[in-house]
């Protein structure tokens, strides 16, 4: 997994649970569930991209063509803009 052992990897999470205050535990959970979904979404685009591709050549269309439309559907959900979410005041 990216490179990293299953040892480094819990060191990594053992260095995290110590620095990061247990008050932020469910934020960081909620953006690594983001992060997660996002990457899925980027990985099933992807491979959609290359079925069509793969459909495309099949059907013996120009490959310009092929790779500006499937490059175009990749980049255009980088370039959208997400709207900002709001910031949790913590309760004292």
């Amino acid at each position: 997994m990216f490179g990293i052992s299953w040892a480094e990897f819990l060191v990594i999470l053992l260095v995290a649970a110590v620095v990061i205050p247990s008050r932020m535990w469910p934020d960081v959970a909620r953006f690594l569930a983001r992060a997660v979904n996002f990457v899925r979404s980027i990985i099933w685009r992807i491979t959609d991209a290359s079925e069509k591709i793969k459909e495309q050549i099949d059907l013996e269309q120009p490959i310009d063509e092929i790779i500006r439309t499937t490059t175009d559907d990749v980049l255009a959900d980088f370039s959208s803009v997400r709207p900002r979410r709001k910031k949790r005041t913590a309760k004292k």
